[in-house]
């Protein structure tokens, strides 16, 4: 009840700031990120959108992949045109295909660029059954696997920026509180409806890309820590963003539950605040395997933070890209019998 009180009056936590600080509010403090190169993933609407325009608008050189590469450039029109001096590349990514995965990491080598930071932010909420090229379910296939790959095949030049400039390099991964509606067995069920429409559920199917996401930063964080790389991961909720409301309203009960409703909801901006605060905060400096919301850490479901089950995932995910998702589905089949 109190965490709620806190969250609809936007009070600021131990960061100093709240769930109505905007993302422009939380980088004051950054006004010249210069030196920093970074990829955002999704970053041609909504939250994405936000974070690259005002991390550009602190100078930052941005690399905007996306599935859509005109799409992409509308994106970078409209942040040129509040910020002409702004950097940004834009490069073709579809984040459901390992192959698109592996030819854009190869382009972004080819540009000899650095890279102090990347913002796994894309998501994809599938509400029919959808297989990718590679046989995985495809919310999961978009907002986790592609990633994993991504950062996978990023890390070794994040340390090796960080080893040469002496800025600690980030990862941030932008889940969702969803992910605490998720129970049972991850890998079973991500084997399950890959291979079967008929236990297919939508909103299951979103919580387990965003859990998996968690696991993801949990893990990796530990590896880093490990490979003794300065660079560190955390992962976001950026909260619910305020969205157009546009059925029929009727009588003083059903005007009252959307007012409610509303309150629980963000503007862009401010749900951007989260990722560009774990972004770029000083505050953050050797912060890694975290979990944010409203700017400030909180705690994971319980599920979300079972090490056990996050290195289980792990393996399973290193299996899928190298040996093909069908191969790792099979081997899971043999290994229930």
């Amino acid at each position: 009840m109190i965490d709620t009180l806190r969250y609809l009056l936007g009070s600021a936590g131990p960061s100093g700031f709240g769930s109505k600080s905007t993302a422009e509010q939380v980088t004051e403090n950054r006004a010249d990120l210069r030196f920093l190169t970074a990829i955002i993933t999704g970053a041609t609407s909504g939250i994405g959108a936000e974070t690259a325009r005002v991390l550009a608008k602190r100078g930052a050189r941005l690399i905007l992949p996306a599935r859509s590469v005109k799409a992409a450039e509308d994106a970078k029109a409209r942040i040129v045109s509040e910020c002409p001096d702004s950097e940004i590349i834009v490069m073709a990514l579809d984040l459901s295909s390992l192959n698109s995965v592996r030819s854009f990491v190869s382009q972004f080598h080819s540009l000899g660029l650095p890279l102090h930071l990347l913002i796994n932010n894309a998501g994809k909420f599938a509400h029919e059954h959808a297989i990718s090229e590679d046989g995985v379910e495809m919310t999961f296939a978009t907002n986790y696997l592609g990633h994993f790959l991504l950062t996978k095949l990023l890390v070794k030049t994040m340390a090796e920026t960080a080893k040469e400039t002496g800025v600690q390099g980030r990862i941030v991964n932008v889940s969702s509180s969803i992910h605490g509606w998720f129970s049972g067995d991850a890998v079973s069920y991500l084997a399950l409806i890959s291979r079967n429409k008929s236990h297919y559920d939508a909103t299951r199917a979103y919580a387990l890309s965003k859990l998996a996401n968690v696991f993801h930063t949990k893990e990796l964080a530990r590896r880093l820590q490990q490979m003794g790389a300065n660079v560190t991961v955390n992962c976001v909720h950026p909260g619910i963003v305020r969205t157009r409301l546009t059925r029929e309203r009727e009588g003083l009960l059903t005007d009252l539950v959307f007012f409610l409703a509303s309150k629980l909801l963000k503007t862009i901006p401010q749900a951007a605040a989260t990722t560009c605060y774990v972004a770029t905060h000083p505050r953050l400096s050797d912060i890694s395997g975290k979990y944010f919301a409203d700017c400030n850490e909180t705690s994971t479901s319980k599920l979300g933070s079972n090490l056990a089950e996050a290195t289980r995932l792990w393996a399973t995910s290193e299996f899928m890209i190298s040996r093909g998702p069908k191969a790792a589905f099979d081997l899971l089949k043999h290994l229930e019998f």
